[in-house]
């Protein structure tokens, strides 16, 4: 139970500080407050994370997915594959292009799209495949690039939670055909709400850039058709801030992840493992709770520990999936993405704890009762 005199530990902390409240006044200031000067910088200072590729900044995360789909020209016709186990967003983005969505099993470490799953699932119709680097773990690109390759799949990376993620060198985001990144308030990085697209052909980066704003860059000069999905100058500048303290934040996540591996050691509860190569940065800390999942997200409550459960019902049994498909005759084999959803509990790890509050994590984490 809590003491009189403690705080709960908070799931999640977002950061706005006095660097940002200041940005954000200079641009309101300047009356440039849209698609301006700031964006452009946000998206130059962004490329450095992601190998130098072109980055085009939109509203939010599910727009550079759907942009970034739209772009390579996928539609009605195509089948795109998804993991189940992610938020609906994955889905919403293909779902929203016209194309139909095949959802594919993980892995049971890293969260990601199993590649033989992948490969099992490939169709005719499959235009491309979208690895989730779910928790900011990446997914296994190497094995997965090669299955797009043998097939002749587009690569659309999912790291709305994995800023500063990498495999082998290569930064989560410069694996495919495109990236898309999230900056909402508690991803890694935030810019109160926005998003990024990544990619390497400049050809499909101009593409993007047409789609965000109405299917033109001169003005009333539109080219295709478009839509408002534009990142306004105040939130770039919030962004810009920022990314520059992303790097401090993720080490301090990843020194926070590593103290949790040491300390919780209860019999019932598998941390989260790292895929060799991997750099996992930790936009949640989730373990797996086996057997009475519900008891124990009780007894942390009672001890003042924040936790949730991403995510409780798979994409594939959500309504606006589970009805069309069951009347299409579509069932799903998906038994680690099932066993994901009833496992999986997110724990405390953002760069706001105190070495207090991350002893305190570890020890209601291990006088949870004992599980089967």
């Amino acid at each position: 139970m809590t003491s009189i005199n403690e705080q709960p530990v908070p799931a999640a902390s977002p950061v706005i500080g006095e660097d940002e409240i200041a940005a954000v006044v200079r641009v309101m200031r300047s009356g440039r407050v849209v698609q301006g000067p700031e964006v452009a910088a946000f998206e130059e200072d962004f490329s450095g994370l992601v190998s130098g590729r072109h980055c085009v900044a939109v509203n939010s995360g599910t727009s550079a997915l759907h942009l970034l789909l739209l772009a390579l020209g996928i539609g009605r016709g195509d089948e795109v594959i998804v993991p189940s186990f992610s938020f609906a967003a994955s889905a919403n983005a293909v779902r929203l292009t016209g194309a139909d969505v095949v959802f594919a099993d993980i892995e049971p470490g890293s969260f990601g799209l199993d590649p033989a799953a992948v490969e099992a699932a490939v169709t005719p119709r499959t235009a491309a495949v979208m690895p989730v680097h779910l928790y900011g773990h990446p997914a296994a690109m190497g094995r997965l690039m090669r299955v797009a390759g043998k097939h002749r799949l587009a690569v659309v990376e999912d790291a709305c939670q994995a800023h500063a993620a990498a495999l082998n060198g290569t930064p989560v985001g410069a694996f495919g055909a495109g990236g898309a990144f999230s900056f909402y308030p508690t991803k890694n990085m935030h810019s109160l709400e926005g998003g990024m697209v990544t990619t390497a052909d400049a050809e499909l980066a101009r593409m993007l850039r047409l789609l965000r704003n109405q299917g033109m860059e001169q003005r009333y000069a539109n080219e295709v058709v478009g839509a408002n999905m534009r990142m306004t100058d105040v939130s770039a500048a919030v962004g810009r801030v920022q990314l520059g303290r992303l790097g401090a934040w993720t080490e301090q996540r990843r020194a926070n992840a590593a103290f949790l591996d040491s300390h919780i050691t209860h019999p019932g509860v598998t941390t989260p493992p790292v895929a060799e190569g991997a750099r996992h940065v930790y936009h949640q800390y989730t373990v797996r709770v086996r057997g009475a999942r519900d008891a124990a997200m009780a007894s942390l409550a009672e001890a003042g520990i924040g936790h949730a459960v991403y995510y409780p019902t798979p994409i594939h049994r959500l309504k606006p999936y589970w009805e069309p498909d069951q009347k299409a005759g579509r069932l799903w084999d998906l038994p680690e993405t099932e066993r994901a959803a009833a496992e999986a509990v997110s724990l405390p790890v953002h760069p706001s704890l105190t070495p207090e509050d991350l002893k305190r994590v570890a020890v209601a984490v291990n006088a949870l009762e004992a599980m089967q």
